[in-house]
């Protein structure tokens, strides 16, 4: 009976352990698959960066080793003062180059340094130019000198020097015209200030300290200024009083003006 009884349960492991072999070979048979998918993502992966990596390097070899992109001409926009072939020459583009590789800030800086250019723009225009958009300064007065006069701009800059004033620009007589100078400064800021009434008379202004600040006008008058502080009123005051008697208008202390 005991025997019997073995031979009964001999099948029923057969099957267990030929399932289980059967899963276990189906298990090995997906491992197996999802590895040569992983190997094939794998290559495909690598294939494209490969790829990838050619281009760059190819995009680069194209770029800063051949002709391709090579500078072939310099373009300079907004000069009139200065001369275009001045800005291209002091921009020192060297021809031939890289277009991506010129230094635009140091093209910049080199273009600055002329004194009638107050900005500049430096970019590149594919594939072969650089392209120099220059801001040119503005007369603010014109200061004599000898028999001629030298231009400065807003901020006190010496920029230009020409036989006379073009047009109505106003006339400033300092000693050291310059963007330092406190004398230059004061002026300017005076005429800043004026109303147009004083400046259609305005003859010139003189600045030989800035607490001595006068205006000469047409007609022999004389504005005494002072300082250059409280602008706004004193022009006020000194354009009210254009209207009376007299030669000298002071308005050196505005709560308390003059006429003689």
């Amino acid at each position: 009976m005991a025997g019997a009884a073995r031979d009964t349960r001999a099948p029923g492991r057969w099957r267990l352990v030929q399932a289980r072999r059967q899963a276990l070979s189906a298990l090995l048979r997906r491992l197996v698959a999802r590895s040569r998918r992983n190997r094939r993502r794998t290559a495909l992966t690598l294939s494209v960066a490969g790829a990838a990596v050619a281009v760059v390097v190819a995009g680069y070899v194209v770029v800063y080793h051949t002709q391709t992109f090579a500078v072939r001409d310099v373009t300079v926009r907004g000069a009139h003062v200065v001369p275009a072939r001045t800005v291209a020459r002091t921009a020192a583009v060297p021809s031939g180059v890289p277009l991506p590789g010129v230094d635009l800030a140091a093209v910049g800086a080199r273009v600055r340094r002329l004194a009638p250019v107050a900005k500049v723009e430096v970019t590149r225009d594919w594939p072969h130019t650089v392209v120099v958009t220059v801001t040119e300064r503005t007369p603010a007065a014109a200061v004599p000198d000898g028999s001629s006069v030298r231009l400065v701009d807003g901020s006190g800059v010496v920029f230009r020097t020409v036989p006379a004033a073009p047009g109505r620009l106003p006339t400033l007589v300092v000693s050291h015209p310059g963007p330092h100078d406190v004398p230059t400064l004061a002026g300017l800021q005076v005429l800043r200030q004026l109303t147009p009434r004083l400046r259609a008379q305005l003859v010139r202004v003189e600045v030989p300290r800035p607490t001595r600040i006068r205006l000469v006008l047409a007609h022999g008058r004389t504005v005494v200024w002072g300082d250059s502080s409280s602008g706004a009123r004193k022009a006020a005051a000194a354009t009210a009083l254009l209207g009376k008697d007299g030669t000298v208008i002071d308005v050196s202390a505005p709560d308390l003006v003059v006429v003689r």
